[in-house]
This record gives structure tokens, sequence and C-alpha cells, in this order.
């Protein structure tokens, strides 16, 4: 407008209906007025009885464009003081990051903000992350696939909100760090390993002809120190080595000596025939269940609940349709028999005990079991990181004095497989041993009996998705 009338020499007015509707910039208001004057163009206010043209007129007019931006000042101290109020009570202000619902939303209600399906589906993004290592263009592929297009750009400002993990912060309190009081997408301590991943220099680029050779390497870690080997080679005999790079450490070894004892190793945790892998099956399916007892007893009778339920429901249609019930009878009890429908299914998904999933999953931990060594020897760098980092999620360390392999902690399926090997195919002849015996065995030596609350597990059975599934 401004720009409008400057142009133009036939605009006597501008008409506002009042002074702080032309402005409340305060000084910079007056200015503007006073420049607009000089161009023969008043400023005058409809609901004001200011005579524009009159010395008096224009020094109230004056005070009230700087009355005007005072308002503004005391209006953004009150709602500044207001948001940092309630970001200290742990509640977030705006609009709430992706991934993650408001279901109470309104001024002055009190929030619920929960994770969604889109946030379900985005917590693998994280766990990818760490477990892998990927870079953001195969996460946002594999999220793909689950039905979540998101941009990959986008990954990294998911990656570096803190929102995620419980914390609130904001540019209103620069310096605070406080817990909110909405759901927690990924823990604390997931969220700190994706920021040391991300920072980790290299992170993301393309792998080079050392990584292939040495797929152990930062992976594996000296007994004495727990310093992640490096490696090199040596060019004149064509020889790759691992390495300490401690000083004074002299802890090196032959890159075919450490993968040969490697194998070794995974030939532990395998079966080593065909006829036992049925039976391991049902003593590992059977240990699960004894440790998982209650949780899957509370998983039937809601599930019972939830039929009995969805019958009801069918039989409310009826007398609907039959016109034994009007409209609004209808609606509000179809409405209250949804929403328990709907609670209880949530309940069982957040219990995270799904025996489908686990028996698919059992079938990949043993089919791999049959041939780990090999699927490792013959694999590209990917599978063979991915086998050993679903064997040894907190890695390996490799004693160079006694030339041996240590292990912190195995993942409870294969430990669980390496337990059963020798005792499946070694039954004494009338040992009375049965199926809950065996499953016994298997849980005191160690196997983990709680079932994640989300197994990454993939119809596919290549080796990329079936080792995902643990």
């Amino acid at each position: 407008m401004i720009k409008y009338v400057k142009k133009r020499n036939d605009i006597a007015y501008i008409i506002v209906y009042s002074f702080d509707r032309f402005s409340r910039t305060g000084v910079e208001a007056a200015y503007l007025s006073n420049e607009l004057k000089k161009l023969g163009i008043a400023t005058i206010s409809a609901s004001q009885d200011i005579d524009a043209n009159s010395t008096h007129g224009d020094l109230v007019k004056n005070l009230m464009l700087f009355l005007a931006e005072m308002d503004n000042q005391n209006r953004r101290e009150k709602s500044v003081t207001g948001m940092q109020e309630k970001l200290r009570k742990g509640q977030w202000i705006g609009t709430v990051p992706f991934g993650y619902t408001n279901l109470n939303p309104g001024k002055g209600k009190d929030q619920k903000i929960v994770v969604n399906k889109q946030g379900k589906i985005l917590k693998f993004a994280f766990q990818w992350k760490v477990r892998e290592n990927i870079t953001n263009n195969e996460i946002a592929d594999r999220l793909a696939k689950k039905g979540l297009i998101i941009n990959s750009k986008k990954l990294s400002d998911y990656f570096r909100n803190p929102f995620y993990c419980g914390i609130v912060t904001s540019s209103h309190i620069p310096g605070e760090v406080i817990d909110g009081v909405h759901e927690k997408m990924i823990s604390r301590e997931l969220f700190l390993k994706v920021q040391k991943a991300i920072n980790k220099k290299g992170c993301g680029e393309k792998l080079n002809k050392d990584a292939e050779e040495l797929p152990l390497k930062q992976f594996v870690k000296s007994s004495n120190c727990n310093t992640a080997l490096t490696g090199y080679l040596v060019k004149k005999k064509n020889l790759w080595y691992y390495k300490t790079n401690r000083t004074g450490a002299k802890e090196n070894r032959s890159a075919k000596i450490m993968h040969k004892q490697f194998l070794e190793t995974l030939s532990g945790f395998q079966i080593q025939e065909d006829k036992f892998v049925n039976p391991a099956r049902d003593i590992l399916l059977n240990a699960f269940k004894l440790a998982n007892e209650e949780v899957i007893q509370e998983a039937s009778a809601q599930k019972s609940k939830v039929k009995e339920l969805q019958s009801k429901l069918e039989r409310l249609e009826e007398r609907y349709v039959f016109e034994e019930i009007n409209k609004s009878q209808y609606e509000k009890y179809k409405m209250k028999l949804s929403s328990e429908i709907d609670q209880i299914k949530k309940q069982i998904e957040e219990s995270g005990f799904d025996l489908s999933n686990l028996e698919k999953a059992l079938d990949i931990a043993l089919s791999f079991s049959l041939k780990l060594p090999s699927l490792w020897d013959e694999g590209n760098l990917k599978t063979k990181k991915n086998i050993q980092n679903m064997l040894f999620p907190e890695g390996i360390q490799y004693d160079f004095k006694n030339n041996s392999y240590r292990t912190f902690r195995v993942n409870g399926v294969f430990d669980a497989i390496s337990s059963l090997s020798d005792k499946i195919g070694h039954k004494k002849s009338g040992n009375n041993t049965d199926l809950s015996d065996y499953s016994r065995l298997v849980l005191e030596a160690g196997i983990e009996p709680a079932l994640p609350k989300e197994l990454d597990f993939e119809s596919s059975a290549s080796t990329n998705s079936a080792t995902r599934a643990f």
C-alpha cells in the first residue's frame, strides 16, 4: 500500500480503524507517517477524533503510535514468560515434532503428546543408524519399504532432535535442558549413540579396500586395553594385518589367522546337522514360552476380549439395521465398543510379545546356525558386519597372548543354540529328559527371556533382512 500511494499524486488520506492498526513500531511508524505527510498524504483514524493536520493532532497521533509499540512489548514479555513457564514444566510449545501427535490440543489444556504410527516406524531409523551405521539414503529407502516416505536430508534433523529421547530444549530458555512430559520415542542411551555415530569422521562414506579386507576392524578390541583394532597392508607380501594403535602395544596379527580363528568361534554357535533343527526350534520356542508364560496368558485373554467385543459390535449393527435401536443409541454404543477394542489392541501392541513373529525369527536364527561360518566367510562386507553385530552386539575381544577370542555378551538366541547343539544329539539312553527339561536348561544357560518390544522382522529370507531380525 505504501509503495502504491507514493507512486500516485491523487491520494490524500490513508484511513485506518485506529492508529495501532497503522503500525505498532513506535519511532518507525512516526517517521513513516511524517514522510507520507510530506507527500501530502495524511494518516487518519476512523475511531479516534484527532485532527491529522494540526500540530497537536500530530503529537497525539505519534504518542498513540508509541503506546502501540509499548503494548506490543508488554504482550511479548507476557507471552515469552508464559512460554518459558510452560517449557520449564516439560511441556512443548508450537507444532509437535514429526512422529508425534497431541491427543489433547487446545489453549490451556494439559498436553498429551504421544508417538504416532509414523513415529513408531521412524524409531527404526535410530536403531539402524547405531547398529549398522548406514547412510541416511539407505535408511530412507528402508523406511519407504515400511510405508514411511521421508527425505533423507530431514533424517539429520530428526537424529539431532533431543525431543525424541524425552528432552525439551528451546531458544526461549537457552542452555536449559528439561525432562519432557511427552512420550519418549527412544532411550537417551540410544540418542547418545546416534550422536556418536553421526559425528564420527567418515560416517556414511563409501567402503574402501581397507574395510573390505578387514571386516573385524573396529569391531574386535584388544583384551589388554579394550582398544578397537585397526589394520594395515604389508605391500611386499600383499598381506593384511590387524593391530592395536595403543602406544607401545606391539600387538598385531595376520588377518588370515584372525579370520580363521573367528570362523572357529562362529562354529561354536552352529547346529551341526539338519535333523537337529526341529528339536532345537521346539526347545527354544518352549523356553521362550516358559519365560513369558504370564505375558502369553494375558495376551490370549486380551485377544479373547477383543473377539467378544467385536461380536457385540456386530450384534449392535444388526439391531440397528433391523431398527431394533435408533441411530443415537447405535452411535453411542458403537463409539464405546470401538474405543474399548482400540484400547485393548494398543495394550497388546505395547506388550511387545508376538508369538508368530518369534516363531519366524527362530526359523531364521536356526537356518543361520546351520551355515553360520560359511555365511560369514562367503558374504560381502555388509553381510559380515551384520552377522558380527547380530551375534555379538557389544563386540568381541582378542587375546594376543593366547591367540583367542573373548566374548562379552552373545545374542540370547544363539547363546541358547550353542548350549543345545551338544545336548540334542548326545542324549544318553534311558534318559527321560523331555522338552520342558531341555527348555529349563536353555533358560539356565542364560537366554534372554524377555522378547524385545519391536522385532525388526522382514519376510524376505535374504541374509540382510534376516540378520536385522536379531
